[in-house]
């Protein structure tokens, strides 16, 4: 892709900044999980090859779950890329779970602080949608923890002073990638006044809890992944889908699930390789970077 030697570059010292750079003891890159700090492979600017006409619902992209989690233990880390890095791998579709608290919003991943706020996150895709204008961002913002009802005033604030009120899409109503393109797409999954889209607009498969590796509830994640994505193929194309391949529980920790469930989600995929596939959003853990190229080509 172009200029990918020179982002693996930039992305990497970033990487040293922040103590992320160097794959931990025993990290693993594979084409399907990927639990090291660089992707092998960069695609930062696929959607300019997807028509202006197209709604953002037919358009099959990759996303993570609980994007900002790289903190915590292996029960509260759902990832090791840095955002920078996530979107520029081709990660279009972000969950950012903030706590509310006296106005600021923290990055959190339950009760694990991820050290980051969500003008850090504002930044990030501020950043990656003017050096790609072709792109767009869907966010889901959800508050984690506490029910205050009054984070839309805080999101407007970090809005306002770390990106830009134009940079949001204003309305509840489907855009085309031709509307979407260089803009931030809020997924609102909190208590009105109005920011975005509704999240709860979306047809959604969230089996989450997984409480142990054991086949039989492997089996029961797996097909709740399978069945949905089979259901974006052939679902309405007004309605965007949206599937979760992660889940975690305390005998299953999210890498753990997901160095079992990713390897299945590829097979499935590749055997589709080829085809024009609606699939919708795919939401991962740790996912690996032949994996998001995979989901990319369906488009």
């Amino acid at each position: 892709m172009e200029g990918t030697r020179g982002h693996i570059l930039q992305l990497m010292v970033m990487g040293i900044l922040l103590g992320l750079a160097s794959p931990g003891q025993g990290a693993i890159q594979t084409p399907d999980y990927d639990d090291t700090s660089t992707p092998e492979i960069l695609n930062p600017s696929w959607m300019a090859n997807i028509s202006n006409i197209s709604p953002l619902s037919d358009v099959t992209m990759p996303g993570t779950h609980n994007t900002m989690a790289l903190y915590g233990g292996s029960l509260s880390e759902c990832n090791s890329w840095t955002l920078a890095f996530q979107l520029r791998a081709g990660i279009r579709f972000l969950d950012i779970r903030v706590r509310h608290v006296r106005g600021n919003l923290h990055i959190h991943h339950g009760v694990s602080y991820q050290y980051a706020h969500f003008g850090d996150v504002l930044t990030d895709v501020v950043a990656f949608l003017r050096e790609y204008p072709s792109e767009t961002v869907l966010m889901r913002l959800k508050e984690e923890l506490s029910n205050t009802g009054d984070i839309y005033s805080a999101a407007v604030r970090y809005i306002n002073e770390y990106a830009h009120w134009d940079l949001l899409w204003h309305s509840r109503e489907m855009p085309t990638m031709g509307d979407a393109r260089g803009k931030l797409i809020i997924l609102q999954d909190f208590s009105v006044p109005e920011l975005g889209m509704r999240y709860n607009s979306l047809d959604i498969a969230d089996h989450w809890k997984v409480p142990s590796l054991v086949p039989e509830e492997v089996k029961k994640k797996w097909t709740s992944v399978y069945t949905h994505l089979e259901a974006a193929a052939v679902g309405n194309k007004n309605q965007m889908f949206l599937t979760y391949s992660s889940g975690a529980g305390v005998l299953a920790h999210p890498n753990s699930l997901a160095k079992i469930i990713n390897p299945r989600l590829h097979e499935y995929l590749t055997g589709y390789v080829g085809q024009r596939k609606r699939f919708g959003i795919v939401a991962m853990d740790f996912p690996g970077a032949k994996l998001v190229q995979t989901i990319i080509g369906f488009n």
